[in-house]
């Protein structure tokens, strides 16, 4: 592996592409140590030294921007606009058809719809930028309910706080961008997996230091190196449904005759499924630190039961994920379209008439995929939070089930690509 290494770096444009993709992510990085202009930054640096471990909604989302939340940083709302407004844009295919027509359209309509995004992330970006600065001013970004002194007063330090905020999206999309385009793999796939591994050695380094620090670093070494196994195995396994396209004659030619298949993977919804479920569930935890009634019934069973340790918060956790795969899935992998699109073409799947007939047995396939995929997803999300629970660690944010899927799948993804540069020029690759 280290020698095909060296070879891509001896590969000019394959280089070119990997300097510049590192460079990216490097300045990425940069930004989300650059405050925010309005900031106090000695009462910040002391507020989020007596920070408790958060979770929730503002723990997942400090974790995608890298800890750029915390730090209250130009970079702080990180990629995740970006990849809420590409989840609502794909979701709306659904109930606008002037998203479906533009789908369909090919280049033309895609760019649209990208332009589409862009403004949708800004809007979003707005949105989060004053929630933020109002959580950080009454504390709840920190963990507590008592009012901070770590965002200048004034509406004018506040709005260049949200403009620099919206302005640090913008660019962090332009970047994702630019990866894509110039780079090497999804860029917005590998400005979060730079999230998120930034995050493991603090996180691994508060393990080994902690109470029975050196018995729970190598069960959670042990544990994640099981994960990554299993993730990387489930996540490449696929079932694949031959599909036969007949000869036909077109003036002189004859085309078609070839065999190939359709790839349908175990785990079609990919990490969305999980990130819909953390989401949804921190919205009553939201709710009950927003209200002004501390000691209420139902803010106290929200305490209590919608933790993360709590059974009750697994088991919902689990049952949304499951729902969510079959929700996700049936949107993104139209049984119905597959269906017309290989009868246009002539192709067929042998045993299986065209047509409806086509169409329920891709229905009845996917289905019956999809189960054991929602299950698997539903378990990967639950063993490291079950794991680290009974152990005694809190800060197990870094290494949950939602980030070890984006990273085994970023580095799968990344690694094919690379690999497939290197087998356009002859080389041996990565993945024998």
């Amino acid at each position: 592996m280290l020698s095909t290494f060296a070879r891509a770096f001896r590969t000019p444009d394959l280089r070119r592409k990997l300097l510049f993709t590192l460079l990216i992510m490097v300045l990425y990085r940069l930004g989300t140590f650059i405050p925010a202009p309005g900031v106090n930054y000695e009462t910040l640096q002391k507020q989020t030294s007596q920070t408790n471990d958060q979770g929730g909604v503002f723990g997942l989302l400090d974790l995608f921007s890298g800890g750029g939340l915390t730090n209250l940083s130009v970079f702080a709302l990180g990629i995740m606009p970006y990849i809420t407004a590409s989840i609502i844009i794909q979701l709306l295919r659904v109930v606008i058809p002037r998203f479906e027509v533009l789908h369909k359209e090919g280049q033309a309509g895609q760019t649209k719809m990208t332009q589409y995004t862009r403004y949708l992330t800004l809007g979003l970006a707005v949105l989060q930028s004053t929630t933020t600065i109002t959580t950080a001013r009454n504390g709840m970004l920190f963990g507590s309910h008592e009012a901070t002194s770590v965002v200048q007063e004034g509406a004018v330090s506040i709005g260049l706080m949200i403009l620099a905020m919206t302005a640090g999206t913008g660019v962090i999309m332009w970047m994702a961008e630019l990866i894509t385009e110039r780079g090497v793999g999804n860029g917005m796939s590998l400005l979060i997996f730079t999230s998120i591994v930034a995050r493991f050695p603090s996180s691994m380094w508060s393990i080994a230091g902690g109470r029975n620090g050196f018995m729970n670093f190598i069960i959670v070494v042990a544990a994640l190196l099981l994960l990554i196994g299993m993730i990387s195995f489930v996540e490449q396994s696929q079932r694949r449904i031959p599909v036969q396209y007949a000869k036909r004659m077109v003036g002189r030619r004859t085309l078609g005759g070839s065999s190939t298949y359709i790839p349908i993977k175990i785990n079609m919804a990919g990490v969305i499924p999980v990130i819909f479920s953390s989401s949804i569930l921190s919205l009553p935890q939201t709710v009950a630190m927003f209200s002004s009634d501390q000691g209420s019934g139902w803010a106290r069973w929200i305490g209590i039961y919608m933790r993360h340790d709590s059974w009750v918060y697994l088991t919902f956790y689990a049952l949304l994920i499951i729902f969510f795969c079959f929700f996700y899935t049936s949107i993104t992998f139209n049984p119905q379209e597959v269906s017309d699109n290989m009868k246009k073409y002539g192709g067929f799947i042998p045993g299986i008439r065209a047509g409806r007939p086509t169409a329920e047995y891709l229905q009845h396939v996917m289905t019956r995929i999809n189960t054991p995929g929602s299950l698997y997803l539903a378990i990967v999300a639950l063993i490291p939070s079950v794991l680290f629970i009974s152990i005694g660690i809190s800060d197990h944010m870094a290494f949950g089930g939602t980030t070890l899927l984006i990273i085994v799948g970023v580095g799968l993804d990344t690694v094919k690509q690379i690999d497939s540069q290197l087998q356009q020029r002859h080389y041996e690759g990565f993945l024998r």
